[in-house]
């Protein structure tokens, strides 16, 4: 009897543990992106969209827990994301080094190299740009031209796309009310220190993106003389003058920024969006992706409003996705989840979900599959062509001539679908004067980082001279 009770005893410990290793088998990753950055499902019947390539697309459940179905069926493995949100790239920064533990993270460029730069990320395998492999979507559809960005930008060892795969990416620039503000006065940063608008206009409360107008301003004459745009290495000196650091610069930056607050309404991080469509303001510096969503909501009011990349030169962003080595930490399985979650988002009827849910652009162009220009025809393709005009957006998918108009979209003239198109797929004209943040040594930070707070606290330079 004693000795069925030892062996029933062993059974159940066996199968106890069986349990447990079954439970623990349960794969987690970490995934940590912006606040409302991706499809979270529970869309309406009457929020299909039907292309004309027979695609039918509708976000039913989020993106996460389609995930999670997806690569059950594709890799035969349970998998569990633990997903939350960050408000912005410092706050990131912050949660990282502070010991939360993270696999996969979706910082913007300038994060990306910072993150880079203190070995604290973990390449892509060799097989996730295999462009064969038909599981891997981010390889085969990424856009040509967001591809030799990434290509170009070189990091510690190797160059960005290395460390990171594309998410959404768009330009830095100036929604306006044109019946305040005229297209020539929006052309210009100088609009954020015109006393003709006092207190009718917000800027960001963002240290680089304020910081990126004002070094634009400082050097408004030479940027857009015509020895300086035809110089042979034009872009090479733009991306230069508009990441400067050097002390006398930020001194010359911050006096212009103290009079940009001295004419702004408010620095703002969120609510120049309700305040444009209200009327409150007339101008707004904001990023592409929520300009579009801006002009989309003012126009279901009644009201009509642009976008505008500064002459001078705009910011070339992007967010992108990145693994950290202490939350991979060498685990193969975690790795292939990760690279598989970016493969998954990057399906381009997934990245018509992710654009319609969030209202930015992705980076996605989808080579062989026409879902994404036939869903940017969805969204603005005018009915009458006599009154279109041509939007060539034939860069983005690798045909830059695209002398068959395979990648043009002709859109109404003068209509908010038009000026939207703009914002969100920029002219060739618009993207040859964008320029990418650059991560600036930590010395240069130090510097840039005290005269913004003498410009949203107090300047030190005025109490010493008291």
């Amino acid at each position: 009897m004693k000795n069925k009770l030892i062996i029933s005893a062993i059974l159940l410990s066996a199968l106890a543990l069986t349990g447990c290793d079954k439970k623990e088998d349960v794969l987690t990753l970490k995934v940590a992106n912006w606040e409302e950055y991706i499809d979270l499902g529970d869309w309406g019947e009457d929020e299909t969209i039907e292309l004309d390539n027979g695609k039918v697309i509708l976000g039913e459940q989020s993106m996460v827990d389609d995930f999670e179905d997806w690569y059950f069926e594709n890799y035969g493995e349970r998998i569990k994301v633990d997903y939350s949100t960050f408000g912005t790239n410092e706050d990131l920064y912050n949660q990282i080094t502070l010991g939360d533990v993270y696999d996969l993270v979706c910082p913007s460029e300038y994060m990306i190299t910072k993150l880079a730069r203190e070995e604290l990320l973990e390449k892509y395998d060799e097989s996730f740009y295999d462009s064969e492999d038909e599981l891997n979507y981010y390889s085969r559809g990424v856009s040509p031209y967001i591809s030799s960005v990434f290509s170009n930008l070189k990091l510690r060892d190797a160059s960005l796309d290395r460390y990171a795969a594309g998410y959404m990416w768009g330009t830095l620039g100036i929604v306006y009310n044109p019946e305040l503000i005229t297209e020539e006065e929006a052309a210009h940063w100088s609009l954020l220190t015109d006393k003709h608008h006092y207190k009718q206009i917000t800027v960001k409360d963002s240290v680089r993106d304020a910081y990126f107008a004002g070094l634009a301003m400082n050097r408004s004459a030479e940027l857009l003389s015509p020895a300086f745009v035809n110089d042979p290495d034009y872009h090479e000196k733009l991306t230069e003058a508009l990441n400067s650091t050097d002390p006398e610069i930020v001194e010359q930056v911050q006096d212009i920024l103290t009079r940009v607050k001295e004419n702004v309404y408010s620095f703002e991080t969120d609510a120049g969006k309700a305040d444009m469509v209200t009327g409150k303001i007339a101008a707004n510096q904001q990023w592409s992706g929520d300009a579009v969503y801006i002009m989309q909501q003012a126009a279901q009011e009644g009201l009509s409003l642009r976008y505008s990349a500064p002459e001078e030169g705009t910011n070339l962003w992007f967010d992108g996705w990145v693994m950290l080595k202490k939350g991979i930490n060498g685990d193969e399985r975690k790795k292939q989840a990760a690279q598989a979650f970016v493969n998954f988002i990057s399906m381009p009827e997934n990245a018509v979900r992710n654009m319609y849910y969030i209202g930015y652009t992705s980076v996605i162009a989808g080579g062989d599959d026409d879902t994404i220009y036939q869903y940017i025809n969805y969204n603005y393709a005018g009915e009458d062509e006599a009154e279109c005009v041509p939007h060539r957006i034939g860069y983005f998918f690798g045909d830059e001539a695209d002398e068959e108009d395979r990648y043009t979209v002709y859109a109404e003239k003068d209509s908010d679908e038009f000026y939207q198109l703009d914002a969100q797929y920029p002219t060739k004209e618009v993207i040859d004067r964008s320029v990418v943040m650059a991560c600036f040594e930590e010395e240069d930070n130090v510097r840039i980082n005290r005269m913004w707070t003498n410009i949203r606290c107090f300047d030190l330079r005025r109490l010493f001279m008291l």
